[in-house]
């Protein structure tokens, strides 16, 4: 709980109280959102009525807070993700068709793969991609293609903390990684199979910008042993070139 002595300023108070929300868990009482935000209730108190009423926040009868309309407003003007999604939906409804797998399009965000937009086929996959979630760049296909072709620092850094497990499968050691970033640059795309689950690989491909920057990476997750992943490999490559194309990127190399 926050003391007298609490340094934070008013605006990193309510910072904490907005990253109390994860998409596993969108609705939180107030003692929850005091606890998460290290907040007396008081103050949690007094600052999400603040929240509530700009509509940042929003409480029903029940008392249960939950993000407010107001703050997707604000968040949907974000330039790197608006245009980018509207731009890559056509393509995610392709692969959604051509897969009937869970097709997404992400960007990094620190060291992790910022999920823009996921669109679920009809099967037995669980949602770890749905829109606004995160995961760690080495694990899903998309963040391997962000991390490939990212600064070679960052991939140090990404690689010099722990990798986070989720299967016995997942890569966890910073060489074998080192390797796999590796090949993913001389084929231009990544094949994820059974790091996030063990029933599902992902395949992606980066968008680069016209700096020759990575923007982005499109791709599709699927159960094993459903499709070819090497020739899915080939249909996501050629989305991922036809967005880049149109971000004004030179990809004739």
């Amino acid at each position: 709980m926050s003391r007298p002595n609490d340094a934070r300023s008013v605006t990193s108070k309510v910072l904490a109280i907005l990253d109390a929300f994860r998409p596993a868990e969108p609705e939180l009482t107030l003692s929850q959102i005091a606890a998460r935000a290290k907040l007396s209730k008081p103050t949690a108190h007094r600052r999400v009525a603040e929240l509530v009423d700009w509509g940042a926040l929003e409480r029903d009868e029940s008392g249960v807070f939950r993000i407010g309309v107001r703050l997707w407003e604000v968040a949907s003007l974000a330039p790197r993700v608006l245009p980018l999604r509207e731009l890559a939906l056509p393509c995610l409804e392709d692969l959604l068709r051509l897969t009937n797998g869970n097709s997404q399009l992400a960007v990094r965000s620190g060291d992790e793969a910022l999920f823009i937009e996921r669109l679920r086929g009809r099967n037995t996959l669980r949602a770890h991609t749905a829109a606004a979630n995160r995961l760690p760049l080495t694990a899903p296909a998309v963040g391997r293609a962000l991390l490939a072709f990212s600064p070679s620092q960052l991939q140090e850094e990404v690689l010099s903390r722990p990798i986070r497990r989720f299967t016995e499968e997942t890569v966890t050691d910073p060489d074998e990684m080192r390797r796999k970033l590796a090949e993913v640059r001389e084929v231009g795309y990544a094949v994820s199979p059974r790091q996030i689950e063990l029933g599902a690989t992902s395949v992606g491909a980066p968008i680069f910008d016209r700096t020759g920057m990575v923007k982005a990476a499109i791709g599709v997750v699927f159960e094993n042993d459903k499709i070819d992943p090497e020739h899915l490999a080939s249909i996501v490559l050629t989305f991922a070139r036809a967005l880049s194309r149109v971000l004004g990127a030179d990809i004739s190399r």
